[in-house]
């Protein structure tokens, strides 16, 4: 594929079209600050007749530019969710009530979270034992004592 005979304008206008057409199909966010940066550098090859080595510094620039932009628009205007935690399973869990699948000695452990069993962090507390996270240190439930033991796991 040869693209002799093309201008060079034309190319990077292509070049912004195709960037938006592929951030529509991979939303993330950051290919539309490439295809800004294309666009303006289409524009400005097209006003000005700028020599392609002065478009390519132009487009790195604008690039970089649009880019650091974009990261600190969408810094000060995050995006509103109905629920904050939804990617944050740990802090979720803080409140409910789990049981102790691996006795916590020492201050480590093992509890019981649904379906799936979590390292715990907390006082002593035997197998069986019902206890309340508190909090999360990473993937480790931070848990505390939380009513009278439960019948034992066999």
């Amino acid at each position: 594929m040869t693209f002799e005979g093309i201008e060079p304008h034309w190319m990077w206008l292509t070049a912004a079209a195709v960037l938006g057409i592929a951030e529509l199909l991979m939303p993330g966010v950051f290919l539309i600050w490439l295809a800004a940066a294309a666009a303006i550098t289409g524009f400005a090859a097209l006003l000005f007749g700028f020599p392609l080595a002065f478009q390519f510094a132009l487009f790195a620039l604008l690039a970089i530019a649009a880019v650091y932009a974009g990261r600190r628009w969408y810094a000060d205007n995050p995006v509103e969710s109905s629920d904050p935690l939804l990617n944050d399973r740990a802090t979720r869990l803080i409140g409910q009530t789990v049981v102790v699948v691996g006795p916590i000695e020492n201050g480590l452990g093992r509890v019981k979270v649904g379906d799936g069993v979590w390292n715990a962090k907390g006082p002593d507390a035997a197998i069986g034992a019902c206890v309340r996270v508190t909090g999360a240190d990473g993937t480790c439930l931070k848990v505390e004592p939380a009513g009278p033991p439960a019948r034992a796991l066999e």
